[in-house]
């Protein structure tokens, strides 16, 4: 990593950082822990929570998706907020409303009321994730970028890692309130840290606040993404789901024109015109749609279909995280051998080819075996989305990278949900289908092998990639990079 540079504030001031960019990548990574620790513990414990609260165990998805709603919602202001306010200010404030949230979850008497607290802790997730991204891409220069968001991703990695085993042990042992607990000396801890060691880094404020595009594509995003939800669970009506899908579209509709007319939107679709930008946002969101799924359909398959306890759960579906985190220290040199394209088109197959495989597990299978399919899966899934999540940024101009940010965790999160609505819809079709009273193992293998054919669109579009895109970041040089910013996919 290299030295400690000085920042220059918008007056042209120069500033030392306090902190050189390897330790800020530590507190970054270690928000984004506490974060991911949050996601994976609280998949583990939905049916235990479903029995607390006395619901269905397939209505407990509203605990996931309505934290990954609020952050599509809120996602788009945070790179705004953070030039105007500094990203120092606001990551700590997002971390502290985070942090509150999640003790508010712990303390919800009812299903709502969780829902309720989880979207506060979403508002706080909004801001922490690509704040804290922006504040690295801002303290490394491209040609660190890959080994970068290799080395910030680890500590990321390890939530998930941790958090199956920890959360089946909590519900199994303790009680399920303990999962939120357990965010808050994390929290304390990024609050301190954040402090003494980011500096405040802003960008000049070119035009005023998008607050009508705030509104207007947070009404689109929130009306489509529960509309999905609410439709995919069959928890409304037809005419309510028609309702919510009717106005978020002429939401976006009505976004898009205002967009159009607007100089530095909320969301600024004119950054599709850069080709790499373009396709890590569409081919990545496909791909997520199965990473969003995962999470929902895993723990509940081999709880309610393999009959097994929490903890014996968690214990096997926290071996997908070890398989991802041992692909960072490879990242670097399969994309310095194979090129971005290659990476995302053949890894990214065979990652397909892995999650679809999970819709044969059955109790018969040696363990072992399961746990070979997931690690290998969870190593190719974490080395394309890699990939993806530098590419994203490979021809991005410095002036434009927070809205680039913004735009992309906004679509990020949104395929996830949409992930965990498409799975919960394609194990309510099954179960309609095959007239089960509840899920059985032919459902979720249905739903795994659904997830799988709309993911696998991804690869296939990611063949349209320049074979030299990305060469700078990678170091990559089958052929000379292209410099062609605009191209059709």
């Amino acid at each position: 990593m290299s030295a400690p540079q000085p920042v220059v504030e918008p007056s042209g001031r120069a500033i030392e950082r306090r902190a050189n960019p390897h330790t800020v990548l530590m507190i970054v990574a270690s928000a984004m822990f506490m974060e991911q620790l949050d996601g994976t513990v609280l998949a583990t414990a939905l049916p235990t929570m479903a029995h607390s609260f006395d619901v269905d165990p397939l209505r407990m998805n509203v605990a996931l998706t309505s934290y990954l709603l609020t952050l599509a919602m809120f996602i788009p202001a945070s790179g705004r907020i953070a030039d105007r306010f500094g990203s120092r200010s606001v990551f700590r404030a997002a971390i502290g409303l985070f942090t509150l949230g999640s003790i508010l979850c712990a303390q919800a008497p009812t299903l709502w009321t969780l829902v309720g607290a989880r979207m506060l802790q979403g508002a706080g997730g909004a801001m922490m994730s690509p704040v804290g991204r922006l504040v690295m891409l801002r303290v490394v220069s491209k040609s660190e970028l890959v080994s970068s968001m290799a080395w910030l991703m680890v500590p990321a990695t390890i939530g998930p890692i941790v958090g199956p085993p920890i959360g089946g042990f909590i519900v199994t042992y303790l009680s399920w309130h303990w999962i939120f607990y357990i965010n808050v000396p994390i929290g304390v801890a990024g609050i301190v840290l954040v402090t003494l060691f980011i500096d405040e880094m802003k960008e000049p404020t070119r035009t005023k606040f998008d607050l009508r595009g705030l509104i207007l594509s947070g009404i689109a995003l929130a009306c489509l993404m529960f509309g999905i939800e609410v439709g995919s669970r069959g928890a409304g009506s037809a005419w309510i789901v028609a309702a919510l899908l009717g106005t978020g579209a002429v939401s976006g509709g009505l976004y898009v024109v205002h967009a159009r007319r607007t100089p530095r939107p909320m969301l600024d679709f004119r950054l599709l015109r850069i080709a790499t930008f373009r396709m890590s946002v569409f081919c990545g969101s496909l791909s997520r749609i199965a990473v969003g799924a995962l999470p929902f359909l895993m723990p509940m398959m081999f709880q309610l279909g393999f009959g097994l306890s929490a903890v014996s759960s968690g214990l096997i579906t926290f071996v997908t995280s070890i398989g991802s985190l041992a692909m960072r220290a490879c990242a670097p040199y399969f994309l310095r051998r194979l090129g971005f394209r290659n990476v995302l088109t053949w890894i990214g197959a065979l990652a397909n080819g892995l999650l679809a495989l999970s819709a044969a597990f059955r109790p018969g299978w040696p363990l072992p075996l399961i746990y070979a399919v997931l690690l290998a899966n969870g190593f190719f899934q974490s080395l394309q989305f890699m990939a993806y999540n530098t590419i994203a940024y490979a021809d991005v101009p410095r002036q434009d990278m927070s809205s680039a940010t913004s735009f992309y965790t906004t679509f990020q999160q949104m395929s996830l949900t949409l992930g965990i609505a498409v799975s919960a819809a394609a194990l309510a079709a099954s179960i309609a289908v095959t007239r089960h009273t509840q899920p059985m193992l032919p459902d979720f293998s249905a739903a795994f092998l659904f997830v799988a054919a709309v993911s696998f669109m991804a690869p296939l579009l990611a063949t349209r990639l320049d074979k030299g895109a990305g060469a700078e970041l990678s170091g990559h040089r089958d052929r000379p990079v292209s410099t062609k910013v605009v191209q059709d996919v």
